[in-house]
This record gives C-alpha cells, sequence and structure tokens, in this order.
C-alpha cells in the first residue's frame, strides 16, 4: 500500500524482530494513513503486538525502519517519540484522583495551568462528574476512558491501543468500541489497535490488517476483507466462511464454472484470487448468511441462475436472530448456513434433505494449493 501524501503517516518499512531463531515479525512494509483508526487484527502469536511495541519504541527493530510522518525514529527512545500507548491493564495510579491521573503527564513536563486541558479531556472521554474519583470507584469501561484521556492529552502524533478492551464483558466491549470510535472521530488522530477480536476490528477500524505467523496476510477496509478475502487463513478469521473443493470446468468468460460434487456452481471471474485453469482445482467460498435453505420438496421454486447445493441438515441451533444450520453435501460436509429468524420453515430439522441456494455473484474463489482450514479457530484458540 503505497501513499504520496506522508505527511504523518506511520510507515515501517523492512521491519522484523526475531528472537533467537525465532522471527516473531517477518520483513514488512506497512503504511498507516494519518489521522485513521488502523487495527492489526491476528490470533495470539501473530506478531501483532510486537509491531506494534516496535512503533512505541519498547522493541528495537532487528531490521527496518521505522517512519512517523518524515522522521526516522527508529533510535529513538519511547519518551521521545509522539506516541501514547494505552495497555489492557490501563495503569492508573490508584491513590491520584481521575483528575490527576489524567494530568501527571502534563505536570511531569512542567506544565503549570493543566486544568482547562484536563476538563477538556474529561469531557471529551464524557467523565467530567467524575473528576474526583479513585481508579477504583470506577468502572472498568470508565478506567479504560481515563488511560485514554491521560494518553491524548499529551496531544500524541499516534495513540497505540494493545488489546484495551480485553478486560472488560461482552456488553461493556461493545459500548466502549464506539465510545473509542467516536473519540478517535473527534480527535483526529492516528490511533492504532492490536485486537484478536475480529468483530471488534471490523467495528472501529477503516482498515485492518490481518496478521498470520509474522506477516500481513490482507489489508483492506473491513467490508472489504470480509467479502473478498484473498487467502483460506482470512476467509476462515474473519467471520465464517464455507469453503469447497471444486473443479474448473469453464474459464476465459466473466463467469468461472466449476464442478463440485457431481453438479455444477458459477463465480465471477473477478471474485477469484487464484490462477485458474480448466482442469485445475480452486477453493470455492460463499459466507453462510449468503444461503438460503429450501426443503427438497420446493427445489423447483427456487429462481434460475442460483447455485444449488443439495444435502441434508446434520444440526440447527436457535440463536436468537438466526438459526444456524450444518448440511452435510456430496460438495462438502459439514456446510455452515444461517437463516434470519422472519418466516420460520418448521421442516428445517435435522435429517431434513434440503437444497442451498444462493447468487453466484456472492461467490469467491480462493487459490486450492493453501490449507483449507487456515484461521479455523479451534475451542483451544478461542480460551
Amino acid at each position: 500500500m503505497t501513499d504520496t501524501n506522508t505527511g504523518g503517516d506511520v510507515r515501517l518499512t523492512g521491519i522484523s524482530k526475531t528472537y533467537g531463531s525465532f522471527h516473531a515479525v517477518r520483513p514488512l512494509d506497512l503504511t498507516v494513513p494519518q489521522g485513521s483508526f488502523f487495527a492489526l487484527l491476528g490470533a495470539s502469536g501473530c506478531g501483532k503486538t510486537t509491531t506494534l511495541r516496535m512503533i512505541a519504541g519498547l522493541e528495537d527493530p532487528t531490521t527496518g525502519t521505522v517512519f512517523l510522518g518524515d522522521k526516522d525514529v527508529t533510535d529513538l527512545p519511547p519518551y521521545k517519540r509522539p506516541v501514547n500507548t494505552v495497555f489492557q491493564s490501563y495503569a492508573l495510579f490508584p491513590h491520584l484522583d481521575i483528575q490527576e491521573n489524567i494530568a501527571f503527564g502534563l505536570r511531569r513536563r512542567g506544565v503549570k495551568s493543566v486544568k482547562k486541558q484536563v476538563s477538556d479531556m474529561l469531557d471529551l472521554v464524557q467523565l467530567g462528574d467524575k473528576a474526583r474519583h479513585k481508579p477504583h470507584q470506577l468502572s472498568g469501561g470508565q478506567q479504560q476512558r481515563v488511560a485514554v484521556a491521560r494518553a491524548l492529552i499529551n496531544h500524541p502524533q499516534v495513540l497505540l491501543l494493545d488489546e484495551p478492551l480485553g478486560a472488560l464483558d461482552l456488553k461493556l466491549r461493545r459500548q466502549m468500541q464506539l465510545e473509542l470510535k467516536r473519540i478517535q472521530t473527534e480527535v483526529g488522530i492516528t490511533f492504532i489497535h492490536v485486537t484478536h477480536d475480529q468483530e471488534e476490528a471490523m467495528t472501529m477500524a477503516d482498515q485492518v490488517a490481518v496478521m498470520n505467523g509474522g506477516l500481513v496476510e490482507q489489508l483492506g477496509a473491513p467490508a472489504d476483507l470480509y467479502e473478498n478475502p484473498r487467502t483460506t487463513f482470512v476467509a476462515n478469521f474473519l467471520g465464517t466462511s464455507n469453503l469447497i473443493e471444486a473443479e474448473v470446468a469453464e474459464s476465459g468468460g466473466a463467469d468461472l464454472v466449476v464442478t463440485a460434487g457431481g453438479g455444477k456452481l458459477r463465480l465471477p471471474a473477478d471474485r477469484c484470487s487464484a490462477t485458474v485453469r480448466t482442469g485445475g482445482k480452486v477453493l470455492v467460498g460463499v459466507r453462510p448468511e449468503k444461503i438460503s435453505l429450501a426443503h427438497a420438496d420446493d427445489a423447483g421454486r427456487i429462481a434460475d441462475g442460483r447455485n444449488k447445493v443439495t444435502g441434508r441438515i446434520v444440526d440447527s441451533s436457535f440463536i436468537g436472530v438466526s438459526t444456524q444450520y450444518v448440511v452435510n453435501s456430496p460438495a462438502g460436509a459439514e456446510l455452515q448456513v444461517y437463516e434470519q429468524n422472519i418466516e420460520r420453515d418448521a421442516r428445517l430439522v435435522p435429517g431434513a434433505e434440503v437444497v442451498l441456494h444462493w447468487n453466484p455473484a456472492h461467490t469467491f474463489g480462493l487459490d486450492a494449493d493453501q490449507d483449507i482450514d487456515a484461521g479455523v479457530e479451534t475451542v483451544e484458540d478461542a480460551g
């Protein structure tokens, strides 16, 4: 990703970090546009926190350069970089009230009149009525906002957030996602946010870099990464994807035609990231919410031109807003289908013969040489 206007961008060029024979971050180039909300997303051990720490100056890169705007800061210590970091632990001073916690950075720099700046920060994070409270009197989400205010009062060029919402419960985390996005929009400085939570990255960030094994697998806007994954890791790690092993039957036109499980499927040629040739293998992908489910008795009512796969329901889970089905078919085992609970068909129960059907335009294609299960979270990972 190149950007000619690099005024206040964060630019990493050839940056890497090794510990002995372990490559925490493999050489990568990354540009974070000025004023953006940028997420580094990946499972634990993918290199995202190490990358953040190299931007902060808390880790020395093994190779490469860190630029903040046009300034090479690679050899500058953390306190000389126009960067502040907010950690998961918040690290507030328990003996100081909220007002003094926020003022700490200014006082340390010898700034005499801090009242107006502290008051503005309290307003920004909507904690004006808590100025005289001690940290232990605040909720986790409120403490989080104090930590953000304490960092922002120093007017950093870049705010780094290392899993800042990890300690919060789900409901509070959702509220804080919106809160952080609001604060970033209001102050307009660059936020770089490290998280393993896909929903968090997609909710908050303008751009997401999906990291895996010390490298950036794919970079883009959340919707683009979700709709057009380029690798099986991204397809599986960002949400859920049905990946079907298929063979190319016709190529060269606007649509690719493939065969899978004895049936034909179509997909737009420009949504296939694999190099294709007739007779070659390809992975065909479709998201569970793009698929509709019809009982086999209603197969004749499905509109022409849709991709169709026959199968049998093996499991269903009622999730409230949707019902999630698992379907075994000749095209693939354990295909996932999410149907909104608008008009539920009582016949769609485990054991029922069904037809899965979807718009060919919602199909993407990936290189079949990859691990089809890359990026799939297991129960152990989720812990």
